[in-house]
């Protein structure tokens, strides 16, 4: 008997699902003003950019302004605008991000990615950019 390759497809999900809860980061107890609990993830940057580059919300973008993108594969997506508090777990220092941008990049187990941050606001949270770390764990709560 052959099984029709549609119908596995939700028990592949409801496995990977399992999978990512079962290994990504711990999550903080309190919820945040908007109501969310605060998520333990990675936060990126961004790096050099071309002059003139523009974000995915249209605006200019700027290295050193505290914003940034989210991963498009995130469900459901952060609106522009979105307030989202970021604190790096190893120093404790945080800042008010703005989203105004989206990102490529993929949230895994492996790589729990959720915000690109750029250099600025990824220096002013303690990560280096000179030698590039590449990732500091943060948590983040959604401000609204």
């Amino acid at each position: 008997m052959r099984l029709d390759p549609l119908l596995l497809r939700p028990a592949a999900a409801a496995a990977a699902v399992c999978a990512l809860v079962s290994t990504a980061p711990a999550t903080a107890a309190e919820a945040g003003p908007a109501g969310r609990a605060a998520e333990t993830c990675w936060a990126t940057h961004y790096g050099p950019q071309p002059a003139g580059a523009l974000t995915a919300s249209g605006e200019l973008f700027d290295n050193n302004a505290d914003t940034a993108a989210t991963s498009l594969t995130r469900s459901p997506q952060l609106p522009f605008g979105t307030r989202v508090r970021v604190t790096n777990v190893a120093n404790g220092a945080s800042l008010v991000v703005r989203i105004n941008d989206r990102g490529t990049f993929q949230q895994t187990p492996q790589a729990p990615k959720c915000l690109d941050l750029t250099d600025g606001a990824f220096s002013r949270l303690g990560g280096s950019l000179n030698p590039d770390a590449g990732h500091i764990v943060v948590t983040q709560e959604v401000l609204g």
